[in-house]
């Protein structure tokens, strides 16, 4: 036995052996193909595309895709766009991004058809190249701020017989605009609203200035929202090169030089292999929870969960996943530009039509707790930013459910006052009871298995029903049925 047990211990030992050495032999053999990797990368063009409303999660993925080209020895990094704009923010990170890059980044509007609207544009003149696609287009840079525009104020109107106000700073037709393309006091508009559009003017004229493109069309665009296909594009100098494709537009830009940073860099992309870099998870999840819709639906589904708990404790899944819901959803409104008033119409709103269950208003708190719930919804993410709002068909879902809840608390409540009462000493007037024995004025009776004391100012014999007309203490007014 104890040979045996030790011929087993020396056969474990001598497998571990075998098993650590053959691990030490092929840690190198697997770390060997890393800088075959790192050469094979060096001749490729790492593509990223941003198809869509630009917001937290495109930032990230072009930040780290960026990075992620300069780490892998990528020569060039290539933006495809096809946007209609999006958040100011994530297209600042994006932009600094790009002037940080050590590699060269070609923005490239494509396929036909697509466009580089509102923040592409931006991103368009801040990178090393830009380049589109035919049938594309670019423009319309104009800031929209968050709750939208509001209307201009109208001009005072003079008093009969008087002349109107001069103001000294109003422009007079066929004269000069200001220098530095500083928009006129005298132009309608809030303070604000100028101060906006004369930042992004100028943050757009020194993109262009430092890539060398049209800084005078890009200021059209902010102001006037301009904008222009792709080949006006390239007659008026905002962009390099119009090409049909991708291997085209490498091609194309082959030797041509570049500026990055304080040097000089000759564009080597004849030939390169494309390498396609997707999203990882976290930017895929972060996309779809910073989806205002999406946000919006995590944050009801939250609070119906956490009052779902709190009304029946115990339940545990409706606290848990309301929960979880609830921190997500506050999570994507601290990442994206929400009006906390309408949040607080949404909260509101809710909590009014749950308390048409437990108070008779007879839809009054229903009614109004779904306008204030609408209300919200709508002012929520109000903004014209493309696909930053909350979709019209969720809240129509959601305000015609309240509505029938509203609607079928209303009709219970009705139909329950007209109902006798079912409950106490009232639902005893007009019941059947038994006369225990023969009286005249005193007695007793049987209702409900119990022995009453009764009272009749007609004759009752035993075993007859009589009909209970009034209840006085512990007594019973009957008369004959």
């Amino acid at each position: 036995m104890k040979t045996l047990l030790s011929s087993t211990a020396h056969g474990w030992r001598a497998a571990l052996v075998l098993l650590a050495t053959l691990a030490l032999r092929a840690a190198p053999a697997a770390a060997a193909p890393a800088p075959a990797a790192a050469d094979s990368a060096a001749g490729t063009a790492a593509v990223l595309e941003i198809n869509g409303p630009i917001g937290p999660a495109t930032s990230r993925y072009v930040v780290h895709g960026i990075e992620a080209a300069h780490a892998n020895g990528s020569r060039i990094v290539v933006l495809e766009l096809d946007t209609p704009g999006g958040l100011d923010s994530a297209m600042r990170d994006i932009i600094r991004a790009i002037l940080a890059s050590p590699v060269p980044v070609v923005s490239y509007v494509t396929p036909s058809g697509a466009r580089a609207a509102s923040a592409g544009t931006y991103i368009l003149y801040a990178s090393h190249v830009a380049a589109m696609a035919p049938a594309t287009n670019l423009g319309a840079a104009t800031p929209v701020s968050i709750g939208g525009e509001p209307e201009p104020a109208s001009p005072p109107v003079p008093t009969p017989g008087t002349n109107p106000p001069q103001d000294g700073n109003a422009k007079v037709p066929g004269s000069p605009a200001p220098a530095g393309g500083a928009a006129p006091s005298g132009l309608p508009g809030s303070t604000m609203e100028r101060k906006v559009v004369n930042d992004a003017v100028a943050y757009i004229r020194g993109l262009a200035e430092e890539r060398g493109r049209n800084a005078d069309w890009a200021e059209q665009a902010v102001r006037g929202a301009a904008s222009l296909s792709a080949t006006a594009a390239l007659q008026q100098k905002v962009i390099d090169i119009v090409a049909r494709d991708l291997p085209e537009l490498l091609a194309r830009i082959d030797g041509r030089e570049v500026r990055i940073g304080d040097r000089t860099v000759k564009l080597a992309t004849r030939g390169l292999a494309v390498l396609h870099m997707k999203p990882d998870w976290r930017t895929q999840l972060l996309a779809v929870i910073t989806n205002p819709t999406v946000a919006y639906g995590l944050m009801l589904i939250g609070i119906w969960g956490l009052l779902l708990e709190g009304y029946n404790p115990g339940a545990v899944l409706p606290g848990v996943a309301g929960s979880v819901c609830l921190l997500i959803a506050l999570f994507a409104f601290q990442i994206l530009s929400v009006n906390y008033a309408g949040l607080a119409l949404v909260v509101l709103g809710t909590a009014m039509i749950i308390s048409e269950f437990f108070f008779p208003t007879y839809g009054s708190l229903g009614v109004g707790g779904l306008i204030a719930f609408v209300v919200g919804s709508l002012i929520l993410f109000d903004t014209d930013v493309p696909g930053m709002n909350v979709g019209r068909p969720l809240i129509g879902a959601f305000a015609t459910v309240g509505g029938l809840v509203i609607a079928g608390i209303v009709y219970l409540a009705s139909r329950s006052m007209r109902r006798p009462v079912a409950t106490g000493t009232q639902s005893m007037i007009g019941e059947s009871a038994e006369v225990v024995a023969d009286f005249t004025g005193k007695g007793r009776v049987r209702y409900g298995g119990e022995l009453w004391n009764a009272r009749s100012d007609a004759a009752l014999h035993a075993g007859d029903l009589a009909r209970i007309i009034r209840v006085e203490g512990l007594t019973l007014w009957v008369e004959p049925r």
